[in-house]
């Protein structure tokens, strides 16, 4: 495939240099040529000075043939009016764009483009490794679809479902487990699995049901 990286950082060079080395071929955008130095040598061929939504600029990346774009800049309105050219304009399948503000991600989740958070992202999952099912912590979803029809969130498991079935768990609630976190590793569970003290739930959940399977999830009904 061919992909555009909008944004020669630390992020947008190593996704260059990771893609290439994977077979495909790239372009990177970034309007400060002195950033182009990250690249290899090889890489740095591909380079393109300039802004990542003007379309001329775009198009000498090799948008029309770009299978995917990353906007990965450090600034949210960049990323996101690039992502949403290509996208929209150029018709580019696989569009991600890096957003430093988790509300402004939120809102272009739902418009259909998918983000990555940076320091948000990273201090929910280090609060929720810290004190894990805490009743002051409201993190929220651990994941939502574009579509904002789907939610994944996490939860220690009640003690009044230990020794039952994650079969029992799904008829119950509306959810599904996605997986389990288990003595530290990860745990891809089948429906006559039996869960256990100190076992991590992973569920999948309609955003309308999110809140009750939370409420229910942190009693200790069964």
């Amino acid at each position: 495939m061919h992909i555009v990286i909008l944004g020669c950082g630390r992020v947008g060079s190593t996704l260059a240099h990771t893609l290439e080395d994977m077979g495909h071929t790239v372009a990177v955008i970034d309007r400060d040529p002195e950033a182009f130095r990250r690249l290899r040598p090889g890489t740095a061929g591909a380079a393109v000075e300039g802004l990542g939504h003007d379309r001329e600029v775009l198009v000498k990346a090799g948008i029309e043939d770009a299978s995917a774009f990353a906007a990965v800049s450090s600034g949210d309105n960049s990323n996101i009016i690039a992502a949403r050219v290509a996208l929209e304009t150029f018709g580019v399948r696989h569009v991600v764009a890096r957003i430093y503000d988790p509300r402004r991600a939120q809102v272009y989740q739902r418009l259909g483009i998918p983000t990555v958070g940076t320091v948000h992202w990273t201090a929910e999952t280090v609060l929720r490794r810290l004190v894990p099912g805490s009743d002051g912590l409201d993190l929220g979803p651990l994941w939502r679809d574009p579509s904002g029809t789907l939610a994944m969130t996490e939860a220690p498991l009640p003690r009044s479902w230990y020794g039952k079935r994650v079969e029992q768990l799904e008829s119950a609630l509306p959810l599904r487990v996605a997986y389990l976190v288990r003595g530290g590793e990860l745990v891809l569970p089948r429906g006559d699995e039996t869960l256990g003290a100190g076992d991590v739930l992973h569920v999948l959940a309609r955003v309308g049901d999110l809140e009750s399977v939370q409420e229910r999830l942190s009693g200790e009904e069964s």
